[in-house]
């Protein structure tokens, strides 16, 4: 490295990896919280004595959902599914434009004192284990091909898993609505054969049509919204580990700090993009 190019970079950093930890996702839970709040506040509010709450139709619809989603998917599947989507209100928030300047601060690291200065950073490292994962990685002497190879293939596993999360969701959106058809249709089969009495004709309407909303508010409001949050997490994750697989193969060829501050500021949102050295 020339004496312009270590007078370009500075003297050196003082690393601080990023520690998000796991927080509540407020706008998920409350839209929840509104949609399903001003469904409830209508009913409260309307000038009518009709109860909107009905156990076999429940039934119909949640067991019914469950049941015909689980036929597209195995066990294992559904299993790691309902904790994925448990996250859905709990997830990691990172800041790309935060992680691309401690990424920054170690390519700088491992340009003026060469990548075995990276062990130094470990503990700071830790706190990010894929990060953590890559920079051993360059530390352990792989080249920039097998880094991206290794690091591509784990970014591309995590994506596809959070993929079938969200698909089991999808799923449940799109059976949800049907489910409550087929209750409805249940319930119309069994007035029409009670027809001799008119008094039960407007009550038994009633509850067939409970399963249609039942079904309409799981399937739309709820799964629907989930399956969207899932994806949209799972592309957020993705380009975290993006960065970090993209300094990781920079630091592995030795190129410039200056070029990989390019290449980071490529895979974020124009929001989140660095200016380093000004």
């Amino acid at each position: 490295m020339s004496d312009a190019e270590q007078e370009s970079v500075g003297p050196l950093p003082n690393v601080r990896i990023e520690n998000p930890g796991t927080r509540p996702d407020m706008a998920t839970i409350l839209g929840l919280v509104m949609a399903i709040g001003m469904i409830c506040g209508a009913i409260a509010i309307g000038q009518s004595n009709a109860n909107f709450f009905n156990v076999p139709s429940l039934m119909i619809v949640l067991f019914g959902t469950m049941a015909a989603t689980s036929i597209s998917f195995t066990g294992g599947e559904l299993a790691k599914a309902g904790s994925v989507i448990g996250k859905s209100m709990f997830r990691k928030v990172y800041k790309p434009s935060r992680l691309a300047v401690s990424l920054m601060d170690l390519a700088i690291v491992a340009r003026k004192k060469g990548v075995l200065a990276l062990v130094n950073y470990d503990k700071e490292m830790k706190k990010n284990p894929f990060l953590s994962r890559a920079m051993q990685l360059v530390v352990d002497g792989y080249s920039a091909d097998d880094i991206e190879r290794l690091l591509t293939q784990e970014i591309g596993a995590l994506s596809e898993r959070h993929k079938r999360s969200a698909s089991i969701a999808r799923r449940a959106s799109e059976v949800a609505p049907a489910m409550g058809l087929i209750g409805t249709l249940v319930g119309l089969v069994q007035m029409l054969a009670d027809l001799s009495n008119p008094e039960a004709i407007g009550p038994a309407m009633a509850v067939a049509l409970l399963t249609t909303f039942y079904g309409a508010i799981l399937g739309t409001v709820i799964m629907a919204s989930i399956a969207i949050k899932l994806e949209k997490n799972s592309n957020d994750e993705t380009m975290i580990k993006t960065l970090i697989l993209t300094a990781a193969t920079s630091m592995a060829r030795q190129e410039n700090p200056r070029r990989l501050e390019m290449l980071l500021n490529s895979d974020m949102p124009p929001s989140e993009q660095i200016n380093y050295f000004d």
